[in-house]
């Protein structure tokens, strides 16, 4: 599950008492009402309160891997803790509500299935940790943003989750929003990277943000966990942000205090836009290639001999070949 950081963008301001605080959270820039997260999250739940109705555990379960769990909710009871521990559908009700299966995408010709996963959970566990990742993490974002750049952002690194998972993990289906909220992440990363200069306590800032991502990717080396999502949904939200989230310059946001003679320094530094160029072009790559492979058949394993262990670890505890 992934956590917020808090990052504060730091000037010399009086705070009128003669003092000067070195640390304060920028408001002159506009302060957006969050509303599209909070819609997200509904529409989340309400997409899992239908599965779980078409699910119907008590007329369509055979009893073979046990008895349907919570059964007073009728049919929205949960599939037996055998067949899904997460307090869930099964396998069966999620692939025909849009889960990702390779087969069906590629030779199915069913490509919406790559928007559709990203709405579908496996399960209460699953949905919960999501959502309050969802929560923690996409208010701030929009509080900052606006919904139009973080609802791109969000939708965008869930399609390129799934299109990296899709590539790697054919032989069974995958769930989940952990795409795009990875995505949420990386753009918090970029974010912070291309607004460097007017950050105050960036290294502090940028650990906490580096080991909150390494702690949820090493997550996802667990079993039944689609760490390509992740991956995917990181890194296309990683250079979404250095697209979307260019912050102006304080040299340029106090232009207006300014004598009419003072030289006006520019809207952004140049490695700004460096950064921008460089991740537009590694976007437009990078989907474009991720879709021919898929549309094509490619196994990503074919290519990366290696890439296997990004998903799945195998121990003594767990094997990863089911």
């Amino acid at each position: 599950m992934a956590a917020s950081v808090d990052l504060e963008r730091g000037k010399n301001r009086n705070n009128g008492n003669g003092n000067f605080s070195s640390y304060y959270i920028e408001t002159s820039d506009k302060q957006w009402t969050s509303w599209l997260i909070p819609m997200f999250v509904v529409a989340n739940i309400a997409v899992f309160i239908v599965v779980m109705y078409v699910n119907d555990c008590p007329k369509k379960n055979s009893g073979f891997s046990g008895a349907c769990v919570a059964k007073f909710l009728g049919r929205f009871s949960f599939q037996p803790l055998k067949e899904n521990p997460l307090f869930g559908p099964s396998s069966a009700t999620l692939e025909k509500m849009g889960a990702l299966e390779w087969n069906k995408v590629v030779h199915g010709h069913q490509g919406w299935r790559l928007i559709t996963c990203m709405w579908l959970h496996a399960g209460v566990i699953h949905l919960l940790a999501n959502m309050l990742s969802l929560v923690f993490i996409g208010i701030r974002l929009e509080q900052q943003f606006g919904f139009v750049r973080v609802g791109i952002i969000y939708l965008l690194s869930g399609f390129g989750g799934s299109i990296l998972s899709s590539l790697f993990i054919q032989q069974n289906i995958s769930v989940g929003a952990s795409g795009a909220l990875f995505g949420l992440l990386g753009a918090m990363l970029s974010e912070l990277l291309t607004n460097w200069t007017i950050y105050s306590n960036k290294i502090a800032a940028l650990l906490t943000l580096v080991v909150i991502i390494a702690i949820n990717l090493a997550v996802g080396i667990l079993p039944h966990v689609d760490n390509f999502a992740h991956i995917g949904g990181f890194l296309a939200g990683f250079l979404l942000g250095f697209v979307l989230l260019l912050r102006p310059q304080f040299g340029w946001v106090d232009r207006r205090h300014l004598p009419a003679d003072a030289p006006v320094k520019s809207k952004h530094k140049p490695y700004q836009y460096i950064f921008w160029v460089v991740a537009m072009i590694l976007l437009i790559v990078g989907f474009t290639l991720g879709l021919v492979m898929l549309f094509r058949g490619e196994n990503g394993n074919d290519h990366c001999s290696w890439c296997h262990y990004l998903s799945c670890v195998p121990t003594s505890k767990w094997k990863c070949n089911n």
